[in-house]
């Protein structure tokens, strides 16, 4: 059943209410002083369509929803199921130190050598 939005003029009230199509121009009593409510165009509108197995709201911007955080992609796999590769970055290394390059270079002296 589809939902349709009601104005009473008495109470200066909105409310929705669940009703066949074929009872949708009938009035409705109200909830707070049960007046009759006539039926108005909606106050707010809000559709959705189906993407990729997912429901999507229109307009469409072509990203997704992981956990409250907006992504460009789906996650595929090959990560946890509650981390994201956009969200969730790899971590760099860290920089080598001074020790760290000296071995490197005296390794490369090394080798060249040999």
């Amino acid at each position: 059943m589809p939902l349709y939005e009601y104005f009473c003029e008495r109470c200066d009230g909105i409310f929705d209410a669940l009703r066949p199509i074929r009872e949708a121009g009938e009035p409705v009593p109200c909830p707070q002083c049960d007046c009759d409510a006539r039926r108005i165009m909606p106050t707010s509108f809000t559709a959705f369509t189906m993407r990729d197995g997912y429901p999507r709201r229109i307009p469409d911007k072509g990203t997704y929803w992981h956990l409250e955080k907006e992504v460009k992609t789906l996650n595929r796999g090959g990560t946890a199921p509650n981390e994201h590769p956009e969200i969730n970055k790899p971590v760099p290394p860290p920089p080598k130190t001074k020790g760290e390059l000296a071995d490197i270079a005296e390794q490369d002296h090394e080798q060249q050598q040999v």
